[in-house]
């Protein structure tokens, strides 16, 4: 099928099946409450036919990023109800990505909070903070009754963005945070039931999963992960060991019937995610990967190949809020300016032109 012609993930029915990554972006301010700035950068972007918004902190001690929009206070909610209102009144669709960050925070950011991971295993170097550079801390690892209170704090944030008029949500197992880092034997040396085998390490992520699943609708989460991402020290570098970690986390979720796999990977087409696409058993949303922008031919020639139900865009349509409009009518696009990409204010946000209607 043609990249600009319509598709059902679930129970959202888009327009077409270029989908607006997940961009952080870090415009919310100190209290992680959406402004009129954040809900002018979505409005903008409502014809592409889904925005996956930013990952968004689902407790205090989960925020990764001075900036980030949270979903846990009353004002945090609100904030996201006109997000999602201006949105629908252009059209739109929009699902949340629920990101509980794991290790990949300070105190500083936080809240004062220690950092929670499923080991007490800090990631080498320094992480950017109000305060300055300052290493990252020793996470604290959670026992098993306080993993069901994890659990439930994702139960609690998928039941806040419904509320706030959100489509559905992307539960976040990607890019190092923490469902991902349940899942790496480098980041994950538990010796319970959650750590130690693949199938033990991908216990976590399924029970998250399952859960909002059953709170909200499974044909309304979607899931995104990063298999051989190795990025904050998750690192999956034995090939044998992450395909039997993934298989288990695709096997375990696949029976729920969720809206959409999201995979981020440098081969969409490859041989892996095509394997778990087929394992899933659902529609698959492909992501080419950091530092590789996505190109409309690119894009086309993976729907025309079949390789995946609709391709996610982060660079290209930071730049170009009517990308699909530029795309399918062949016309010039803006070119992103990486220096602006994480800022307060509307450079390289809402300035990006828009073609003359």
């Amino acid at each position: 099928m043609p990249l600009f012609s319509p598709t059902t993930l679930g129970s959202l029915s888009l327009s077409n099946r270029v989908v607006m990554a997940p961009l952080t972006r870090v415009r919310s301010g100190e209290t992680g409450v959406p402004n009129d700035l954040v809900v002018e950068y979505y409005s903008q972007r409502a014809t592409t036919g889904l925005i996956v918004s930013e990952g968004t902190y689902t407790s205090a001690e989960s925020q990764s990023y001075p900036g980030q929009p949270g979903i846990v206070s009353p004002g945090q909610i609100e904030g996201w109800r006109r997000v999602a209102d201006a949105v629908h009144g252009k059209g739109g669709l929009i699902v949340m990505q629920l990101m509980h960050g794991g290790r990949v925070t300070h105190p500083s950011i936080n809240g004062g909070n220690q950092p929670i991971a499923p080991s007490a295993v800090a990631i080498a170097g320094d992480v950017r903070t109000p305060d300055g550079k300052l290493p990252y801390p020793v996470p604290h690892a959670p026992s098993e009754a306080e993993i069901s209170g994890l659990v439930a704090e994702h139960v609690l944030a998928a039941r806040n963005a419904i509320s706030a008029g959100f489509d559905g949500v992307e539960v976040h197992s990607a890019n190092g945070y923490l469902l991902h880092e349940f899942l790496s034997p480098v980041s994950n040396v538990r010796d319970d039931s959650y750590g130690g085998s693949p199938a033990n390490r991908a216990r976590f992520g399924i029970e998250v999963i399952t859960a909002v699943a059953d709170e909200i609708g499974a044909d309304r989460v979607g899931v995104r992960i990063s298999p051989s991402h190795n990025i904050q020290d998750v690192a999956e570098t034995d090939a044998d060991e992450t395909r039997a970690t993934y298989e288990a986390l695709v096997d375990g979720i696949a029976p729920l019937g969720l809206a959409y796999l999201s995979v981020l990977h440098a081969e969409p087409a490859g041989e892996l995610v095509q394997h778990l696409r087929a394992r899933f058993g659902g529609p698959l949303m492909a992501n080419s990967g950091f530092g590789v922008v996505t190109t409309r031919d690119d894009a086309e020639q993976l729907i025309a190949d079949d390789s995946a139900d609709v391709i996610a865009v982060g660079r290209m349509i930071i730049a170009n809020p009517d990308l699909v409009r530029r795309w399918s009518e062949r016309r010039e696009v803006n070119e992103p300016d990486a220096s602006t990409f994480y800022g307060t204010d509307e450079r390289g946000y809402t300035d990006y032109p828009a073609l003359a209607s």
